[in-house]
């Protein structure tokens, strides 16, 4: 089987997840970043979320980080956030997002979370521009949050669903591969081999 590359960028607030320009906003698009007409988005990231986007013109990869094969169904690939919240989540508010929360399209598969400081995250925070809504009189806190789905703005909804507005999103990790030191605006390519593909699920 010949050997394919995918990138990890790290999209920046404000990019929309697609190459063409279908919308009446201010984002702005890939095709500001990428030439290469065969990428396609293995994961899309709202407009308003930053951090870890996947792109390959792998069809049987992107499927596999999007739909994971049966064969992968002990390994999910799992999503890992880094999540900005107005308040000081409870003990009640982290066993909620654990067990599954309901949603207007369904409830939540279990989800990992975990209460971090700033200090503990896995990577140096950037300015985002334009920077979080900041209220004086209300605290803010970071959580790691992990999913295994991929509804429609699903860790805004779940955080909000518990009492956490979502102040700022970050994609760490998708399917094993990590954001890294990968500066805002920038990506690294990756060159598959066998190992990934097992990791992916993809027989080699």
């Amino acid at each position: 089987m010949p050997t394919s590359s995918l990138i990890l960028f790290n999209k920046p607030y404000g990019v929309q997840s697609q190459f063409r320009d279908d919308s009446n906003n201010d984002h702005v698009t890939l095709s500001q970043y990428f030439t290469d007409k065969s990428l396609r988005v293995a994961g899309r990231l709202d407009a308003t979320s930053e951090g870890l986007l996947i792109l390959t013109d792998d069809g049987r990869v992107n499927k596999a980080i999007t739909h994971p094969p049966k064969a992968n169904a002990g390994r999910k690939q799992g999503k890992t956030y880094l999540v900005q919240v107005e308040g000081i989540p409870t003990a009640e508010q982290l066993n909620q997002l654990k067990r599954g929360v309901t949603l207007k399209d369904g409830k939540t598969l279990p989800a990992e979370v975990k209460h971090v400081s700033e200090d503990e995250l896995p990577m140096a925070l950037w300015q985002r521009h334009p920077p979080i809504r900041e209220r004086k009189s209300v605290p803010d806190s970071w959580l790691m949050l992990t999913i295994y789905e991929g509804k429609n703005r699903q860790v805004r909804r779940m955080t909000a669903h518990v009492g956490l507005p979502c102040l700022r999103l970050i994609r760490w990790s998708v399917a094993g591969f990590e954001l890294g030191d990968i500066a805002v605006g920038e990506f690294v390519r990756i060159h598959l081999t066998s190992q990934h593909y097992q990791q992916l699920g993809i027989s080699y």
